[in-house]
């Protein structure tokens, strides 16, 4: 590949423009990352609000909750497909314009119909937005700091999750639920038509050299077959599929609990009211944010995955024994509780290095889509299953035995997932496959 412009210019004023574009790239599709996670776990925080709104029971607002997540799921390996064939930036702005799209009609929504449409194109939208920027962060990071950019995309992103929690329950006293939803809608179409102008999908699109060419290293070999050859390529790799298990075992818990049922379980189950206990998942959503950036960080400073990613595991593992048991907890050991929940979750976030470097370069959308379908087929399943075991308990509203059989399974997930991550081959921060 020649790079006409980068010829002319000297290696400083190639390195700045590569910082340029790279910083300008990574803060737009980080938006848009940034609303998917507030889309993603909003319903959390409005869970009797649309029970009132649309006169649903805990297991339709399940379903509404988890229609995001079906056609988030669906769409991750087409989204891998596509990154890696169209690019990055086609991608995000024409799921921007979807998701704002489906933001407004929620907004709207007069029935639960209406609204279970306008959640499923929000997730429709949303669904491209990691993956696209898992492709960006492989094409414009050095591969020696993938987990620390893979960490820095979730802290940032969290972001969006912790301000759909308690911030989220502060402006409702002011505003309602669907204003919220109107404006988010109008923030996509505009951060969808800034990626359009500005964002590029890699160095060559704009006429510099590779991060590994500006090392004097070779470039990554292109994948020259036909997309479905590539998608074989990644299923058929046994080391794809322990972070797959992983993530649908400990993400798809985390997320089917923050995102929907820790407020009223709190309610329910140890007296909070809405603000006391979306400070809760406040503090664990932001506990994980934190502890993305962390375990990445750790992690590649360290040289190995694997230490890193069983260790905070186990520790997440151990989290939900008090809450399984509905043991009493004072309220600094509850807090103290969901933080540590939220940091160790972050566990999972190491499967999408993982996965990317026990599969070839240029394969890296496929390979984390495959991942990261286990994330949000989980909650998918796990946030409607839960809704149902608490209207199958036949109990009086707000005992909290209707939520143990809903606890255990979360349990039972996580434990799951914990095995997985045990079967996930150690990169050592590198590509086993050139």
């Amino acid at each position: 590949m020649t790079h006409t412009r980068a010829k002319t210019d000297s290696p400083h004023d190639v390195r700045a423009r590569v910082r340029r574009l790279r910083w300008t790239a990574f803060g737009l599709v980080t938006v848009s990352y940034m609303l998917a996670f507030f889309h993603r776990v909003a319903p959390a925080a409005i869970a009797s609000d649309l029970q009132q709104a649309f006169s649903a029971s805990a297991a339709a607002l399940g379903g509404l909750a988890a229609t995001y997540f079906y056609v988030y799921t669906v769409m991750q390996i087409p989204t891998g497909i596509l990154v890696d064939t169209l690019g990055p930036r086609r991608i995000v702005t024409l799921g921007g314009i979807v998701a704002g799209a489906g933001s407004i009609l929620f907004a709207y929504a007069a029935t639960l119909t209406d609204a279970s449409i306008g959640r499923l194109l929000i997730g429709l939208g949303a669904s491209v937005a990691f993956i696209a920027l898992l492709k960006l962060n492989a094409a414009w990071f050095h591969d020696r700091h993938f987990g620390t950019a893979v960490g820095l995309t979730l802290l940032l992103g969290n972001i969006g999750a912790v301000l759909a929690a308690a911030p989220f329950a502060w402006v409702l006293q002011f505003t309602s639920w669907r204003t919220v939803f109107a404006v988010l809608g109008g923030v996509s179409f505009v951060t969808a038509v800034l990626t359009w102008l500005f964002v590029r999908d890699h160095p060559g699109e704009a006429g510099l050299p590779s991060l590994r060419e500006l090392d004097g290293e070779a470039a990554h070999p292109r994948h020259e077959g036909h997309w479905f050859e590539g998608l074989m390529t990644v299923l058929r790799n046994r080391l794809t599929w322990p972070s797959f298990w992983m993530n649908l075992g400990i993400g798809g818990s985390f997320l089917a609990f923050a995102g929907l049922w820790a407020v009223p379980f709190l309610r329910d189950v140890y007296g909070m009211d809405r603000a006391t206990a979306t400070q809760h998942t406040s503090l664990m959503l932001a506990g994980f944010a934190i502890g993305a950036i962390s375990v990445g960080t750790l992690s590649d400073r360290v040289g190995r995955r694997k230490p890193v990613l069983i260790a905070t595991a186990l520790v997440h593992l151990l989290c939900w024994l008090p809450l399984v048991f509905s043991l009493p907890m004072p309220r600094l050991v509850s807090y103290s509780l969901f933080l540590f929940m939220g940091l160790s979750a972050a566990s999972f976030t190491l499967s999408w290095a993982c996965v990317k470097e026990v599969n070839p370069h240029a394969l890296s959308g496929i390979a984390t889509s495959v991942a990261n379908t286990g994330v949000f087929l989980g909650t998918g399943i796990l946030q409607p299953l839960v809704g149902w075991t608490i209207d199958r308990a036949g109990l009086a509203p707000g005992a909290a035995a209707q939520y143990h059989a809903g606890m255990l399974i979360f349990f039972a997930c996580v434990v799951f997932g914990f095995v997985g991550s045990l079967r996930v081959r150690e990169t050592y921060c590198r590509y086993l496959q050139r």
